[in-house]
């Protein structure tokens, strides 16, 4: 398939730009394998699991990655900060046009930035007159959540707890697994009282969140690797639940990239020290489009995604291609709102 096949209209006023007023307030579109669908609210999801099914989520949690600063010349420049390159005071970063040298961040805090043309690695920054156990607290106060760059707004405040999820544990994503984003304590109480095993599992999502695909085949698309972790008894359960014939209900594609890069084989291993929870830990770079056989989700809960992305091939490739084409053209007509603040469909 070619990458083209994915594009499609969105009006402008369709893009979530603010989340909804409630956390479960959202929009529920379902998606049933037969291709026909019905319209309901987020919290009727619990119609749809029953007692014996596996809900499994991400329990990254987002920290304020994106920093602004001054350059020597007293220009601006916008950071984001990609992952830690050895300590908490060097960084793999990007940032619109190239720039090395010095950048004044925040009540005197000083970084350098250079690129590594050597090794074609990228750019780096590195903290100065910060201790390296200092910098989160540092990030915490001074940072911005890094929104997507649609949501064409600054961040604020509450997007410090708007975009994270309220079962957010294990900090390292520079993007929300926005699945997740329209559960409350209280809906999650209500299923696992209705028998819903709900387990969690860790996928930190990276820059390759934001890029658009540049191949005209699929096929010769390469994504970037993404840290993940997942207990061994989670994988037992999978395995227990899939026998008893109930459903697996992955919560996000980034739960889906997880497991279903490491039963796939599609990962390397990670050294265990870098394991929080004593889990299998490695880096995958799985991408899954149509043609693909799912090993482990039969189920997903997921928000309505960007035109030739990544996320939209891979909820194309568990509910098909046309049935995906029929349920978006829907969502438009009756005015869904798209994307990480945006509504939400759960796929049978």
């Amino acid at each position: 398939m070619k990458a083209a096949d994915f594009n499609f209209y969105l009006p402008e006023e369709l893009i979530a730009y603010r989340p909804s007023k409630k956390r479960d307030g959202s929009r529920l579109l379902v998606l049933h394998k037969d291709g026909s669908f019905e319209h309901r609210m987020f919290p009727d999801i619990a119609d749809y699991l029953k007692e014996g099914d596996l809900l499994i989520l991400n329990n990254t949690k987002v920290f304020p990655a994106r920093i602004f600063g001054t350059k020597e010349s007293g220009g601006k420049i916008d950071i984001l900060l990609v992952r830690e390159a050895g300590d908490n005071r060097t960084w793999e970063i990007m940032c619109r046009g190239k720039y090395n040298g010095l950048v004044n961040i925040h009540s005197g805090i000083k970084a350098e930035i250079w690129t590594d043309n050597e090794h074609r690695t990228g750019s780096f920054l590195r903290f100065l007159n910060i201790e390296a156990a200092d910098v989160k607290n540092f990030l915490w106060q001074h940072g911005h959540m890094p929104l997507p760059p649609y949501i064409k707004r600054m961040p604020d405040d509450k997007d410090k707890q708007r975009y994270q999820t309220v079962y957010a544990e294990n900090e390292g994503s520079i993007a929300a697994p926005t699945a997740g984003l329209h559960f409350t304590e209280e809906l999650l109480d209500k299923l696992g009282e209705k028998g819903v095993l709900i387990r969690k599992l860790t996928l930190h999502v990276g820059p390759g969140t934001f890029k658009s695909i540049k191949s005209e085949f699929l096929k010769d698309h390469r994504m970037d690797s993404e840290f993940f972790e997942i207990n061994p008894e989670l994988l037992d359960e999978i395995d227990r639940v899939k026998k008893s014939g109930n459903k697996i209900v992955g919560v996000g594609t980034t739960v889906t990239r997880a497991l279903e890069g490491f039963m796939s084989g599609s990962y390397r291993n990670c050294s265990p020290q870098n394991s929080k929870n004593g889990g299998i830990c490695g880096l995958t770079d799985i991408f899954i489009y149509p043609g693909y056989r799912f090993k482990a989700i039969s189920s997903l809960i997921t928000n309505f995604h960007l035109p030739n992305s990544t996320p939209l091939m891979l909820v194309s490739a568990l509910a098909g291609f046309e049935n995906i084409s029929k349920s978006y053209s829907s969502a438009i007509a009756d005015g869904y709102r798209f994307f990480s603040y945006g509504d939400a469909m759960l796929i049978l």
